[in-house]
């Protein structure tokens, strides 16, 4: 069993490749790796490099901890704090395959627990990837999809406590995609009503105020089963200096957003996390069509003009990954529709505080 004082605190580098650089890499090195094992395929996680702008959001309290094997990172454990009217944290915990079944991850979950409790955390959220399989299944409380019983994280999270509420699909998309005829296709529901316009990583002057409200809304809209997330403030200032952020060189961020004609106001966007490495996956980020606007297809629209955007502006990478939740009927109908396979899912985890 694993002494908890092993447990160590690691500094999140202020830049990429700046000081505690080398653990912070190797941590999210085994996180990819677990990813791999369990959906079997080697492009789901996302490079250091891509993920520090995550950690370095001045909106968020992350810290990262650690059980280092002489210069390996055995086992990583992950805590996100938002403060408000109901504390929450996010947690994830990965141990290397090598190392499991001698108490690491016992213990390096108690120990994010007892943070949680001393930071007057009320709800603990975990998203974990799971395979599918036969055999007995958990339902979430939203009532679509379902995750084997007989998996280690699903027994893991079980016997501490967790309700499943949500079940997330990942889905692939391999490339290239025919989105000219697509798209060809998919304008003709929104008429002459609505235009599509086109960005890379920064969004245009008279947008922005636009843009910080379909962020904002994205948190309201999104299903979120039983898990009543904290809702995620956007203002102007803010997706300027996320935009800022972003724009590291890592990757690029590929947006369509549709235009209402007669208010001459956005109703919608996606947004494609493009890599500089051509070898490597492009991300679809979030999807969002404002509640008044819904039922013309523009949803559609939007994803096969951005596909199209892709193709034009970075062409070469061969697949996008994305992940909806089940009950998110709509949006997986319009991705198996462009192609989209599952590979597999994730579920996303609550636990109750007192």
């Amino acid at each position: 069993m694993i002494d908890c004082a092993l447990i160590l605190e690691l500094p999140t580098p202020s830049a990429i490749g700046g000081g505690g650089w080398v653990d912070f890499a190797r941590g999210l090195q085994l996180h990819a790796e677990n990813q791999a094992l369990i959906y079997g395929r080697q492009d789901v996680g996302l490079t250091p490099e891509e993920s520090w702008p995550r950690y370095a959001e001045p909106h968020a309290s992350i810290r990262i901890f650690a059980v280092r094997n002489q210069d390996k990172i055995v086992a990583r454990g992950y805590y996100d704090l938002e403060r408000g009217a109901e504390p929450t944290a996010w947690l994830y915990v990965d141990v290397d395959p090598a190392w499991r079944h001698r108490g690491l991850g016992s213990a390096m979950a108690g120990r994010l627990h007892d943070i949680a409790d001393a930071d007057g955390v009320r709800k603990v959220i975990v998203y974990a990837p799971s395979t599918t399989g036969p055999g007995a299944q958990v339902t979430p409380t939203s009532g679509s999809g379902s995750l084997p019983a007989g998996n280690s994280e699903v027994r893991f999270l079980l016997g501490a406590g967790y309700q499943l509420e949500q079940v997330r699909r990942a889905s692939a998309l391999t490339l290239p995609k025919d989105a000219p005829s697509l798209l060809a296709e998919a304008s003709l529901a929104g008429g002459d009503n609505y235009r599509v316009h086109f960005w890379m990583n920064r969004t245009p002057d008279p947008w922005r105020s636009d843009m910080a409200i379909l962020r904002q809304q994205m948190g309201r809209s999104a299903p979120t089963a039983g898990l009543d997330e904290p809702e995620d403030v956007w203002t102007v200032q803010r997706l300027i200096e996320s935009e800022v952020r972003l724009s590291d060189g890592t990757r690029d961020f590929l947006t369509a957003a549709v235009e209402d004609r007669a208010t001459r106001q956005l109703v919608g966007f996606t947004t494609l996390a493009v890599p500089t490495d051509k070898d490597r996956p492009v991300n679809q980020e979030d999807t969002l069509v404002l509640s008044g606007h819904r039922g013309h297809r523009l949803g559609k629209l939007l994803k096969v003009a951005n596909l199209d955007h892709l193709q034009r502006e970075r062409p070469g990478h061969p697949v996008v990954i994305t992940f909806n939740a089940e009950e998110n009927h709509h949006m997986l109908a319009v991705n198996d529709s462009l192609g989209f396979t599952s590979f597999g899912h994730e579920g996303a985890w609550r636990l109750g505080l007192t």
